[in-house]
């Protein structure tokens, strides 16, 4: 499975970005998909998950009722709407996808979020 994510960027605190990443390869056993983010000098941390049926969702609770995640099955794309933004949501945010029966998890290579004060 390939992931590559899109969308990054520089906006100001109090502003939107909305980040996607599409999944190619074996994507049929893909089956939670999420975005994890990491700040310099921290860890990687979860941002938000979103179930295979793309009904079941779980965010970070720094983010909760800032972001959203959505799921595509068809266009095999998870996406995460970002709105309020703080100078503290700056990190790279990463794409990823976890595998049916196996709980591999696959990585992207990551988008850079930068919010300013």
């Amino acid at each position: 499975v390939q992931l590559v994510e899109s969308g990054g960027g520089l906006v100001q605190a109090g502003g939107s970005l909305r980040l996607s990443c599409a999944a190619s390869g074996s994507t049929r056993s893909i089956n939670t998909m999420g975005w994890f983010r990491q700040a310099p000098g921290k860890q990687r941390e979860l941002v938000a998950t979103v179930g295979s049926g793309g009904g079941t969702t779980n965010y970070a609770d720094s983010v909760k009722g800032r972001f959203t995640i959505s799921r595509n099955n068809a266009k095999n794309t998870v996406s995460l709407q970002m709105s309020s933004l703080k100078p503290e949501d700056t990190a790279v945010y990463y794409c990823n996808a976890q595998m049916r029966y196996t709980n591999y998890a696959y990585w992207g290579q990551g988008t850079q979020v930068t919010v300013s004060s």
